[in-house]
């Protein structure tokens, strides 16, 4: 576990950054220089570009990492290489159909917004520049070098795109030219994460086939289905607002889907190196050390974002005071899709578990199932309740593949996350809110925000310790207090 704390640290510190800057982009940045239809349209494309990115990839990112150290070392190239033009097999043939269906691919996308048809080959593109850089991002994985991945997943294009919001800001750029901009961008970071995964390492060039080729692409191919119901469960939701409401509730929603999206950021970190380890584990069928990661991971990732959860929560209605008023419509899709992100937390690496074991195929098919059942609820809801309904769609779709991941590990594996840690830290959680939920300062909202953060990380971080319901965090905080002690003079 040591290895997967001390990256996952890097790695969350690196991932909070990142929003960190996303925030200041999101929350202050293009609500306040951009218009709600063109932001509405920035994450009209961007959600559009991830939703497509799991099949332009062709399934590749998540093979590379299931695949690579079962490899025999001489096939190691065959295979690298494979991975690298893996992805062409579904980029040529889905920008076949854009060149030849066009017209008929705006006339449906700008049926409520015309703003959005012109966009389509910058959604394309940017999913493109997606699927890549998460192929070269898994080859990192492989060599359990994520750090820099993460960087440049989390924090490049967000530095990159508050520097273009900058010079849009002071008129150097006008809308069309950032848009492009945004564009080349995301292209920028897949060629440096390219140039970074070769110096780590550079297949020689290779005409053979690895021997299990079949099995490779057959789970790819299983993959892409499986990846493309995780991101529509995720995105789908921004998708179909655009085809049912006006833009700019893309640009409402979108926030308190980021606000939200916050609390999943230690699962996000731990992810990226809990993945390879998950594999090795379950190729040399340790179920042992499967089940002390799985405990393990559930329980942190609950406490931490149980924590996040608190400071949204409580501090949202002072948040909201911070942007245009419009944007406070978004104030119960926070509260849900928090919620769901929570229940998301509290899983631990079962995601890892299932799509690196024997099962992939089953659980994929359940995921696809999922999705479909998401896009019917986002039909039947956003015509009624606009954002909020996406939200809601979005939380009974989440809960309920969470739960049933859940059982079907302890159905197939006999692995059961919970424990009586759990249940105390849920008691905890459920007691702050009721303290907190009514307290109200009298001061400005970011001094109120502030004060409140700083009385409920006290309040929690004393609990968690003084009762020893993680080991693991007891031994960060002691670690914190004796540097800290020995720094006092």
């Amino acid at each position: 576990m040591g290895i997967v704390i001390k990256q996952s640290i890097k790695n969350m510190v690196v991932t909070y950054i990142g929003f960190g800057v996303g925030a200041i982009n999101i929350l202050f940045l293009y609500t306040h220089i951009l218009t709600p239809a063109y932001f509405g349209l920035v994450n009209f494309i961007l959600a559009t570009a991830a939703i497509l990115m799991p099949l332009l990839a062709f399934g590749i990112q998540n093979t590379l990492v299931k695949f690579y150290s079962g490899q025999p070392e001489e096939e190691k190239d065959s295979f690298l290489i494979l991975m690298l033009l893996g992805p062409l097999l579904a980029i040529l043939p889905v920008s076949a159909i854009l060149l030849v269906f066009e017209q008929e691919i705006k006339a449906f996308l700008s049926k409520e917004n015309e703003l959005v048809g012109d966009y389509i080959w910058y959604i394309f593109w940017i999913g493109v520049a997606m699927s890549y850089f998460e192929v070269f991002y898994a080859w990192s994985k492989v060599y359990l070098k994520s750090v820099f991945g993460n960087f440049m997943k989390e924090v490049f294009v967000r530095l990159g795109t508050m520097v273009l919001l900058l010079l849009l800001y002071f008129e150097v750029l006008s809308v069309p030219i950032f848009l492009k901009l945004m564009v080349i961008t995301y292209v920028v970071r897949t060629i440096i994460m390219n140039v970074y995964v070769f110096r780590l390492k550079r297949p020689r060039l290779s005409f053979s086939l690895p021997s299990n080729v079949k099995e490779i692409l057959g789970y790819s191919l299983y993959i892409i289905l499986g990846g493309s119901a995780a991101l529509i469960l995720l995105e789908v939701d921004k998708f179909m607002i655009n085809q049912f409401e006006e833009i700019a509730n893309v640009a409402y929603y979108s926030v308190a889907i980021f606000i939200a999206t916050v609390i999943i950021v230690p699962s996000r970190a731990m992810h990226q190196i809990t993945y390879p380890l998950t594999a090795k584990l379950l190729n040399d069928d340790d179920l042992e050390g499967l089940n002390q990661l799985y405990k393990k991971t559930s329980l942190t990732l609950f406490i931490a974002s149980g924590i996040i959860f608190l400071l949204i929560i409580l501090n949202i209605n002072d948040l909201y005071l911070l942007l245009p008023k419009e944007y406070a419509k978004g104030f119960s899709v926070v509260f849900l899709i928090g919620l769901a992100k929570v229940m998301e937390s509290l899983t631990g690496n079962v995601n890892s578990i299932l799509y690196n074991s024997k099962y992939y195929k089953t659980i994929l098919i359940l995921g696809v199932l999922l999705a479909v059942s998401t896009i019917v609820l986002n039909l039947y809801f956003i015509p009624k309740y606009g954002i909020f309904g996406a939200a809601l769609a979005s939380f009974i779709a989440l809960f309920v593949f969470n739960v049933i991941k859940l059982l079907f590990v302890k159905q197939k594996f006999g692995l059961w996350p919970l424990t009586t840690s759990t249940l105390k830290t849920f008691v905890l959680i459920a007691g702050i809110t009721m303290i907190f939920w009514y307290v109200s300062l009298p001061f400005g909202p970011i001094i109120n925000i502030g004060f409140k953060t700083m009385l409920i990380v006290m309040v929690y971080t004393l609990v968690i310790y003084k009762f020893r319901i993680s080991i693991e965090i007891n031994e960060i905080i002691l670690g914190v207090l004796q540097k800290f002690k020995r720094k006092t003079p």
